[in-house]
């Protein structure tokens, strides 16, 4: 069961007695932990038949004796079991797994790691409940989920807003969200989201972040290249260079991967690189300007920096000049 398919089945209020929530990416885990707990009861029934334990500070048997309890004047129980990877013996609540009490909705955060689907204790809660694992977005899917999130709230994104948020804020989507729900809020239904509206609402400059860097780079454009670097240093805040060079990397890498292809056709390239149709042209153009030998440099430079930006081989220089030396090189 996805997790949209989880939401959707809570609205209709279609419940299971066992949300066995796993998997790095938290944001999926809280955001079914939050309607569980914000929706199945009603305020006056919370008071009696909602508890929240911690994995730290309960066991297994704990945890059972709560579950098997029933509900006081109201059709079920919320039984949330947060940080639940610190339980020990996790797989102790085996027996009741096999048979859970269908008044109680039983909902276990398992963060940041997963258990052995194959498995008893796993099979049992796919069996009588929801088993759900929360993987990671790439990087290289983010900008699809923004477009999906802000489609489910009647918003669309253009390309090139998309980007520069995915490029700035990374694939936090505990982050990326919060910064969504900001655009939502200031902006009416059905608006386009522009970079325009990014600047203004979140804060992100429309013309100095990494992905008009990139932009310039791939063109070759050596004055636009330079004035963002140099803003880069003289807010080194906003733009960490541990993230530029992430980001560079990821970008002649896939270049890189751009040269070798046989079908350089639109779609066989945006699928190709994971990226969005509408960029594909500025690869071809970019792939125009570096060729194989200077791209296998150029991730090498951005090696090198890491490396330096990290302290290694670098004594006293600060990150807007190795930065400014980086691009430098990669130009030249």
């Amino acid at each position: 069961m996805t997790f949209e398919d989880i939401l959707q089945n809570l609205k209709k209020k279609i419940y299971h007695p066992v949300y066995f929530l796993m998997g790095e990416e938290p944001y999926f885990i809280d955001r079914i932990t939050d309607y569980i707990a914000q929706n199945v009861l009603t305020e006056a029934e919370k008071g009696f038949n909602q508890t929240v334990l911690y994995g730290k500070d309960t066991e297994p048997d704990t945890i059972i004796t709560h579950a098997r309890r029933f509900p006081m004047m109201s059709n079920h129980q919320v039984v949330i079991v947060k940080e639940a990877q610190n339980i020990k013996k996790i797989e102790d609540l085996e027996p009741y797994m096999k048979n859970p009490l269908q008044s109680t909705i039983l909902v276990i955060n398992y963060k940041y790691k997963s258990i052995d689907k194959r498995k008893t204790f796993a099979k049992l809660i796919d069996k009588n409940g929801v088993l759900f694992e929360a993987n990671r977005i790439y990087d290289n899917q983010l900008p699809a989920w923004i477009n999906t999130y802000l489609a489910t709230h009647k918003y669309t994104i253009s390309p090139q807003a998309s980007a520069m948020m995915a490029e700035y804020l990374g694939a936090d989507l505990g982050k990326v969200s919060n910064e969504l729900d900001k655009l939502i809020i200031s902006l009416p239904e059905n608006t386009q989201i522009t970079p325009d509206h990014i600047e203004r609402n979140i804060g992100i400059s429309k013309e100095y972040n990494v992905f008009e860097l990139q932009n310039a780079l791939g063109e070759k454009n050596v004055l636009k290249a330079n004035r963002i670097i140099n803003y880069f240093g003289a807010n080194p805040g906003s733009n960490p260079i541990t993230r530029v060079i992430s980001s560079l990397y990821y970008y002649f890498e896939k270049l890189l991967v751009y040269q070798f292809l046989e079908d350089k056709s639109k779609n066989a390239v945006a699928s190709k690189l994971g990226i969005n149709p509408y960029f594909v042209q500025s690869y071809v153009t970019a792939a125009k300007n570096y060729s194989i030998k200077k791209l296998v440099e150029i991730i090498a430079i951005l090696r090198e920096y890491d490396m330096k930006s990290k302290g290694v081989g670098n004594v006293s220089s600060d990150p807007g000049d190795l930065q400014r030396e980086m691009i430098y090189k990669i130009l030249h």
